[in-house]
């Protein structure tokens, strides 16, 4: 779910677009399961979903990139600046 990368460091989500509310769900099949109000049309659910981690991990938006999966309900996140346990510590009050 969590992995060390250049700079920063990596997340693996799983999607659930369409949901009644945009929330951080827990973990499923070792990866963060997220559930977006947002339809996958136009990239509005990929906005929404890094808008969404952004507000979770206290980053700006621009620290965050898709590099995997940007049509994918499997995706990969890059966190700039962040360390892993940092990641996880403020990812989990939120699971």
């Amino acid at each position: 779910m969590v992995s060390a990368a250049a700079g920063g460091t990596l997340l693996d989500i799983r999607v659930i677009p369409r949901a009644p509310r945009s929330a951080v769900a827990g973990v499923r099949d070792g990866a963060l399961l997220v559930r977006l109000a947002a339809a996958p049309v136009d990239g509005e659910a990929n906005d929404a979903l890094l808008m969404l981690l952004a507000r979770a991990l206290d980053v700006p938006r621009r620290d965050l990139a898709i590099v995997a999966g940007e049509r994918s309900r499997r995706k990969r996140i890059e966190v700039a600046g962040l360390a892993p346990a940092v990641v996880e510590a403020r990812l989990l009050p939120a699971v």
